[in-house]
């Protein structure tokens, strides 16, 4: 690579972002962060959702990033469903601020998987609606 480079993966529940992320990953070599990572316990792996802390996982994940980048991490990958402009916005910003080429990649949903959230499919389908492609 010619210079470290951001990665986003974003999409839907169940579209395979944090699979996606874990491939390209090469077993761990690259780090790969999540607002999941927040809700979920290290030790047994059970994910609890708290909505009441959803902006304190938004910010750790984004100082988990920002302290690769400082390092000079060649590669790191951020998996969320960035549905909303203002969720990548701070990933812009540290990029430039940290002189990564970043890049926004949506993963779509063309398996048979399921959300392992158990978010209802009526919610994906809300938050689907929101959901922007910026295109240029």
């Amino acid at each position: 690579m010619n210079s470290p480079t951001l990665l986003l993966l974003r999409g839907l529940p169940g579209s395979g972002k944090s699979t996606l992320a874990k491939i390209l990953s090469r077993d761990g070599k690259y780090p790969v962060f999540s607002v999941d990572d927040f809700f979920t316990n290290a030790a047994t792996g059970e994910y609890k959702f708290e909505f009441d802390k959803n902006h304190v996982a938004y910010k750790q994940c984004q100082e988990n990033t920002k302290a690769e980048m400082k390092k000079g991490t060649d590669l790191i990958l951020v998996d969320n469903t960035f549905t909303l402009e203002w969720e990548i916005e701070p990933y812009v910003r540290m990029a430039a601020e940290f002189n990564y080429q970043i890049f926004v990649t949506t993963v779509e949903k063309y398996h048979n998987g399921d959300n392992i959230h158990a978010i209802p499919d009526e919610q994906i389908r809300k938050m689907g609606e929101k959901y922007k492609v910026k295109l240029f």
